[in-house]
């Protein structure tokens, strides 16, 4: 298995800019899973959320039954990454946590605070939640279930939201998820396609990418300031957000399980060669006043364009 491919600056950041699906498939071998070390601050901040307020997070509609699909994610993810994660196909172990249908042992010390953080989140969780919460805590990714006969998101362990509310997605329909999105035409018309597409056989990935005044994974709606420019642009405290998606298509479900990678990095340190920053500049120069508002960068839009013609004509 080759390494994980991470965020795609050159192939995600284009001119004109347009909201549409930008499906590519993946390479043969390469992970769709990020190991993350101890005491990360994907998993610190995952651990705070699935510790103190798990359903911001974890959602599922009545009745839908996700064993298959999380069965499915637990054995990619020891084909993977058999270092990190374990699946017997009755039993999970990472992070010094066993975890089956009916418990939660501690095998191995853990490496950062008292060490049992992880078991003890688990311990608190209804037990269908223990093995795709251990999951999360062993990978970056959040992950969330794709119905492709209904079009729908039946099932979501999303701890680093983009600004969205995990509870307001679930069990809605593509088209009506995505119907807040400016400029959502190409989306709305893929969407039948697109959900046969992901749920196999091939594998794909896109690519999301935002600039935003907010330092932090968790960008859950109730975590952020309401005013997403509270103060006036500075290149030192904005933030570059970007997210790897990817596909685990499962067809004789009909389903997908769908992996988000969050990360967040200085504005500067992504677009971090003047070629970056010319591309970036030609991509936000070319939104349209819908989409700025949508990604809420109009009252950066100038100051930020400023700084990225500079930037990219310091070669």
């Amino acid at each position: 298995m080759q390494a994980t491919m991470s965020f795609d600056f050159e192939a995600a950041v284009a001119a004109p800019f347009r909201m549409q699906p930008g499906l590519r498939r993946l390479a043969a071998g390469v992970a769709q899973l990020t190991p993350v070390a101890a005491g990360s601050r994907h998993q610190r901040e995952k651990l705070a959320v699935l510790s103190a307020a798990p359903t911001m997070a974890l959602q599922v509609v009545p009745g839908f039954d996700a064993r298959p699909a999380l069965q499915a994610l637990a054995a990619q993810a020891a084909a993977e990454h058999p270092q990190v994660f374990s699946w017997d196909g009755h039993s999970a172990q990472a992070l010094g946590v066993a975890v089956t249908d009916d418990t939660v042992q501690q095998i191995a010390g853990g490496s950062f605070g008292l060490g049992d953080e992880v078991s003890r989140c688990l311990q608190g969780l209804a037990p269908a939640w223990r093995l795709p919460a251990l999951l999360s805590l062993a990978f970056a990714e959040d992950f969330a279930i794709v119905d492709a006969q209904r079009g729908t998101l039946p099932w979501l362990l999303v701890a680093l939201p983009s600004h969205w509310a995990p509870a307001e997605k679930i069990g809605r329909h593509f088209t009506e998820v995505h119907a807040p999105v400016a400029d959502n035409t190409l989306l709305l018309k893929a969407a039948d396609s697109l959900m046969r597409l992901v749920a196999g056989p091939e594998r794909w990935e896109r690519f999301v990418w935002n600039v935003t005044s907010h330092p932090r994974l968790n960008a859950h709606p109730l975590h952020v300031d309401p005013v997403r420019w509270p103060n006036a642009f500075d290149a030192a405290h904005t933030w570059w957000r970007s997210e790897r998606q990817t596909f685990i298509p499962l067809p004789a479900l009909q389903q997908a399980v769908f992996t988000i990678h969050v990360d967040v990095q200085p504005l500067a340190s992504a677009v971090n060669t003047p070629a970056r920053a010319a591309l970036l500049f030609e991509a936000l120069n070319s939104m349209s006043p819908a989409v700025r508002a949508y990604r809420s960068l109009e009252p950066v839009h100038t100051p930020l364009l400023a700084w990225l013609a500079a930037r990219a004509a310091n070669s």
